[in-house]
């Protein structure tokens, strides 16, 4: 595979142990000075600018949100703001394709000078049938995907930004952990450019666990 610049990346994933995952990766040319923190009452996984760099979102609003939440029997995973109100659906009882669409619907693309397409991941606690749904300036689409263990399928902010079975890869995470490692340097994702963090939840023993990891130069 020849290496490319996808932008942001969310996945749906089943460890070779069965267990469904969701994973989202930051990568930017533009704004590599962010990390991954837990959110201060505990209950997402945030994406916000390192110490020092505070002001870059004076310069984009976009690239401080809520990347991950755990709501009822899923995990949440998108690259942007959209993850609180995809969430607070499915907290209220929408189908999590509802979910999905109706709030991709209802905030469309970024506004930046890219249109950046707001994309999202729901992995499910109970199934093998995950969710990837994006909307572009050109349209929006939501689609669910039923994987063998040790597969995913992955959805990007550039160019890989139609959820399609065609981007179905081998997946050899099983834990949040090494599901993070994979997402900065694993598999396919070692052929995408610009890998800044990462964040993942898998599901392990019957609960969502969650980690985090930016990424360090070798």
């Amino acid at each position: 595979m020849t290496d490319i610049y996808l932008g942001r990346i969310v996945a749906f994933a089943v460890t070779p142990e069965g267990n469904p995952a969701a994973i989202y990766r930051v990568s930017s040319r533009s704004f590599p000075n962010r990390m991954a923190t837990l959110s201060e009452d505990g209950s997402a996984l945030a994406i916000v600018p390192k110490p020092g760099h505070e002001t870059d979102v004076r310069r984009n609003p976009y690239i401080a949100y809520n990347a991950l939440r755990l709501v009822r029997d899923y995990a949440v995973l998108t690259n942007g703001s959209q993850t609180d109100p995809v969430s607070e659906k499915i907290a209220a009882g929408y189908p999590v394709r509802d979910a999905i669409g109706l709030t991709l619907l209802a905030m469309d693309y970024e506004k930046d000078s890219l249109d950046t397409p707001r994309i999202v991941s729901v992995a499910d606690l109970r199934s093998r049938v995950g969710y990837l749904g994006v909307v572009r300036k050109d349209g929006i689409d939501v689609r669910a995907f039923e994987l063998e263990p040790g597969t995913m399928v992955h959805l990007s902010t550039y160019e890989h930004n139609i959820p399609t079975i065609h981007n179905r890869s081998a997946f050899t995470a099983n834990t949040a952990a090494e599901a993070c490692d994979f997402a900065l340097t694993g598999g396919d994702f070692a052929h995408f450019l610009n890998p800044v963090t990462a964040v993942a939840a898998v599901a392990v023993k019957g609960a969502f666990t969650v980690a985090y990891k930016d990424f360090i130069a070798e």
